[in-house]
């Protein structure tokens, strides 16, 4: 029984042994500093004294009409925004339309001298693409709806109603040669 008994204390007192090492370790490590409050950091704050000359504008503004691609292309600030296009329509009746596409939020902006409307695709189609708007061109009740076919957004149909929503107009529209983007 004597071998027994000592046998229970030396187990005893090895898990004693690890477990007062641990606390030891425990307590050695570094505690994370805490995050400074905000009314910390406001007292913190100091002022800086300005310059009355003007700052030196340091970005490089490239105009996509006067720079080629191989120009922009080197260039390390300058960068082109490939999902967005701007089309010119000459329509039937008697209509200007301008379109910006923006293919990433998948949108199109329609700008006519009626008013500017911001259409949601709603398929998942490339031709046509049909676009639209529960909103009339001028911003009040009714609807616009814009389809537009071919790879490169040749042709166009708009139909636009207001209040009347059974009063629809149709407009047939063609891309101009002035293209933007």
């Amino acid at each position: 029984m004597n071998l027994e008994l000592l046998k229970q204390r030396r187990t005893s007192i090895t898990l004693t042994g690890l477990l007062a090492g641990a606390l030891t370790i425990s307590a050695c490590q570094q505690q994370q500093e805490p995050e400074p409050s905000l009314e910390d950091s406001i007292s913190a704050e100091q002022s800086v004294p300005m310059s009355a000359d003007p700052a030196e504008p340091s970005d490089v503004l490239v105009n996509s009409e006067d720079a080629t691609v191989n120009e922009v292309e080197s260039d390390t600030i300058a960068s082109i925004n490939g999902g967005v296009s701007q089309i010119t329509y000459l329509c039937a009746p008697e209509l200007t339309v301008k379109a910006t596409y923006k293919d990433a939020g998948k949108q199109v902006i329609i700008d006519t001298d009626k008013g500017t409307a911001t259409l949601v695709k709603t398929n998942d189609a490339t031709n046509p693409e049909v676009f639209n708007a529960e909103t009339a061109i001028d911003g009040g009740e009714g609807f616009v709806q814009w389809r537009v076919a071919h790879d490169d957004r040749e042709t166009g149909v708009m139909r636009t109603a207001g209040v009347d929503t059974a009063d629809i107009s149709t407009y047939e529209c063609k891309k101009t040669e002035e293209d933007s983007i």
